[in-house]
């Protein structure tokens, strides 16, 4: 199944534009999730790419996004504290609430995992809540710190080296952590909890996993991820647990889905996405592609409209074949760009078109060619576009067959 990341933005906790990714399957999701990343990590991290694409894959959107001062969103960390990534958490989800798409399920890597125990009762709609590689005592992370720790509590901040990077870490942070009672969060969760931990986590001990269970109330389940490290930097790990949070959600969220298009070899499917009059969803040799109108005309501009897609085939088709006969001559093409533009004219007003009423479908295409050309090859060129198979589709007849596919209820 092909998916779909979009860019998001928000505002945080402290009113700060957080950078997001949603990650969405193709067609209608059967259920959203939301995503927090580990401490002083990004939205971006390989781990939360590979688990949000594989739960896209499994049919749940997932957002994914920056706490304030990481990554691509603004604000500074060293303002910061647990209780904020907290209220930055509740505001994601508000912002997928008045999107529509409130999270039944919240995942959380390692601190983040923390802190999506501790978000759960100040969201509503969610149902269940994973943890990957989380402490059981938020205040674990200050161990990280070290021998900064010590000029933290003496000077009220300090600047300290986390994974190669240097963080402004305040007395107010270390503070707030410490005095997060977890445990008590944890056993007025409410929801379904998956754990997973890896015995061989260098990070936060396995120890961890065994006072977040034993805190919870059922049902909870626990899955251990042999041979993983803490940030789940094997392709398979991340995978395994994108796949085992989708099978355990399937209960959580049992909406039935909308049946996702499969194209045949040599086929191109497009099908409704259900979010409003025009998203459709496109899959074409193995590719997923998606198609809107702009707001104009009505459309959430979510994609390219219908008469984009044409030209882009015609544009795609006139530089492949120009490419190609460069290469069989020899001629070297250093850039190749081709801008098109599609209007209606009046017939009348066309001197070359044969139909002089109404009006007529005008295509304008500039081709842009760089190189150690002369006149006579950029001639040829220019008499080559012509002959790319789009263009002589779109000036030859055209026969199109339509037949309604029969369906069966279920």
């Amino acid at each position: 199944m092909g998916i779909e990341s979009r860019k998001i933005g928000f505002p945080g906790a402290q009113g700060d534009m957080l950078a997001a990714r949603l990650d969405l399957p193709v067609g209608k999701p059967r259920g959203y999730a939301l995503f927090a990343h580990c401490f002083t990590c990004s939205k971006d991290i390989a781990a939360a790419r590979r688990i949000a694409g594989g739960l896209a894959a499994e049919g749940l959107a997932v957002l994914r996004f920056d706490f304030t001062g990481l990554g691509h969103s603004e604000g500074e960390f060293a303002n910061t504290t647990f209780a904020s990534n907290i209220r930055d958490l509740v505001a994601a989800a508000d912002w997928m609430r008045a999107e529509g798409m409130a999270p039944a399920i919240l995942i959380g890597h390692s601190l983040g995992g923390a802190a999506v125990l501790s978000a759960a009762a100040d969201i509503p709609e969610v149902k269940g809540v994973a943890t990957i590689g989380a402490p059981a005592d938020p205040g674990h992370v200050v161990h990280n710190f070290g021998a900064d720790l010590e000029a933290i509590k003496r000077d009220g901040e300090a600047e300290v080296s986390l994974a190669g990077r240097s963080f402004r870490i305040r007395k107010s942070f270390i503070d707030d952590l410490e005095a997060h009672d977890l445990e008590r969060r944890i056993a007025d969760l409410k929801r379904d909890l998956l754990i997973f931990h890896a015995p061989l986590d260098m990070t936060v001990g396995i120890e961890n996993a065994g006072r977040i269970f034993a805190a919870a109330r059922h049902p909870k389940s626990f899955v251990s991820l042999d041979r993983a490290d803490h940030l789940l930097t094997g392709v398979g790990d991340a995978s395994y647990v994108a796949l085992v949070i989708a099978a355990w959600a399937s209960r959580l969220v049992p909406e039935e889905a909308v049946r996702q298009p499969a194209a045949r070899e040599g086929e191109v499917v497009v099908a409704h996405l259900g979010e409003g009059k025009f998203p459709q969803a496109i899959l074409a040799a193995g590719h997923s592609l998606r198609a809107d109108e702009p707001k104009t005309v009505g459309g959430d501009n979510t994609g390219p409209s219908p008469y984009d897609l044409l030209l882009a085939g015609l544009g795609a088709c006139t530089n492949m074949t120009l490419s190609l006969y460069a290469e069989r001559k020899g001629w070297q093409i250093d850039r190749l760009e081709t801008r098109l533009r599609h209007s209606k004219v009046h017939a009348e007003d066309c001197t070359a078109c044969e139909t002089q009423v109404g009006k007529i479908d005008k295509i304008r295409r500039e081709i842009t060619i760089e190189g150690p050309l002369d006149a006579e090859q950029r001639q040829k060129l220019r008499e080559i576009a012509d002959k790319c198979p789009v263009h002589r589709t779109l000036h030859s007849e055209v026969v199109i067959e339509t037949e309604v596919a029969e369906t069966v209820r279920r």
